[in-house]
């Protein structure tokens, strides 16, 4: 059984590296070549986690495998560590027998991105300019990022429960060149494309929000 270490996968694996294989797993999906299995998710009753597993077969890579982890919304603030956690094991197809297990927090951070950014290149309207954000944390920063590299857009603006965060999102944007404003959740009207990535269950994005035609990518809970 071959172990990859969290602290290895940045060396590893690139974003770039990330899009193509999510790229090509949806279009196995598309195809019926790929599937995911149902999802298990549930509130473990300690530190208010929420942990489970996700898991599938991709047939046309022969890849078997499984995620578990889940997020724990107090890691930050009492250990210093992300709040989401996760672990990777893949397997053998052919016999069942474990194969891998990989550290999956940095692996999840890219693959997130990917999963919107692909979404993004394929159907968002070409003449998409102005990116919108619902989310500042962690996640949010891989998921504008990735969007940046996808399209050419003229301008990001987003909008945060905790409008302290909202640097976090200006900074990705200033490493891209792109400018960056902060607007209530009405301003989002102006998007062409929206990404939300929040732990947030309250509704947030509203129809009244969106313009015809935008493309929203939803991540998170």
């Amino acid at each position: 059984m071959v172990i990859v270490p969290e602290g290895m996968i940045a060396d590893l694996l690139t974003r770039e590296a990330s899009f193509a294989a999510v790229e090509t797993v949806f279009a196995a999906m598309a195809a019926g070549a790929a599937y995911n299995f149902p999802v298990v998710r549930e509130a473990i009753g300690h530190e208010d986690a929420l942990y489970g597993f996700k898991g599938g077969f991709d047939r046309a890579g022969n890849v078997l495998g499984l995620k578990a982890g889940g997020y724990w919304p107090n890691n930050l603030e009492k250990h210093g560590l992300i709040n989401h956690q996760s672990t990777v094991f893949l397997f053998d197809p052919d016999t069942g027998r474990v194969s891998a297990m990989v550290g999956g927090n940095y692996l999840t951070a890219l693959r997130t991105a990917a999963a919107a950014s692909v979404s993004i290149k394929h159907l968002a309207r070409r003449d998409a300019k102005v990116l919108g954000m619902i989310g500042a944390g962690h996640q949010a920063t891989f998921q504008l990022r990735a969007a940046l590299e996808t399209r050419d857009f003229d301008k990001v603006i987003g909008w945060n429960y905790h409008p302290e965060m909202l640097p976090n999102l200006a900074k990705v944007a200033a490493d891209m060149d792109v400018p960056f404003e902060a607007v209530d959740l009405p301003g989002l009207v102006a998007a062409d494309v929206i990404i939300t990535i929040t732990s947030s269950f309250a509704p947030t994005l509203l129809a009244e929000h969106v313009s015809p035609g935008t493309h929203i990518a939803c991540m998170g809970t």
